[in-house]
């Protein structure tokens, strides 16, 4: 995508992570890179607690269940607010290249965010095909970068602890 003629802006925004040294050393991986590449780069709120507060009561959910689609519903809408103010008519997310992420949840919640916004549109592109999960696999070893083991959530994380 960087090859085309696409106008790539990164906006970071994951109330999600946890703990906070997690999302730093997410954030600075992500910012490195795009610098790295010449996209210009947004650094949104790290909010924890308006997250927490969004998803209670789903903590026992599994993943790709209801927290998981909140999750990618907070982080659309802010995503597609800051779209519509600054003058994007598309956007997309990283999330749907993950295997570990039902890529229609995904896809979902970013047309429902883009639905907000006359003229904003949500490009549901599946990164999967045509090799981009191989691309991605490569990108991060040639890299260097950070593999982590867990979404990012507190929850997330706290599962894995108990299934190691």
């Amino acid at each position: 995508m960087v090859d085309s003629e696409i106008d790539i802006t990164v906006f970071y925004y994951n109330p999600n992570i946890y703990p906070q040294d997690e999302y730093e050393r997410r954030k600075k991986e992500n910012k490195i890179f795009a610098s790295k590449l010449k996209i210009p780069f947004i650094d949104s709120d790290y909010d924890q607690n308006i997250w927490i507060d969004q998803v209670k009561g789903m903590e026992t959910e599994p993943e790709r269940g209801k927290r998981c689609t909140k999750c990618f519903d907070i982080r659309m809408q802010k995503t597609a607010e800051f779209a519509n103010k600054n003058g994007f008519n598309i956007f997309a997310t990283s999330l749907g290249i993950s295997r570990w992420k039902d890529l229609s949840q995904v896809n979902n919640s970013g047309i429902n965010a883009a639905k907000a916004y006359t003229g904003l549109t949500f490009w549901d592109f599946n990164w999967r095909k045509e090799g981009g999960s191989i691309l991605m696999y490569q990108t991060s070893e040639r890299e260097g970068f950070y593999r982590q083991k867990y979404c990012g959530c507190l929850f997330s994380l706290e599962s894995r602890k108990i299934i190691n």
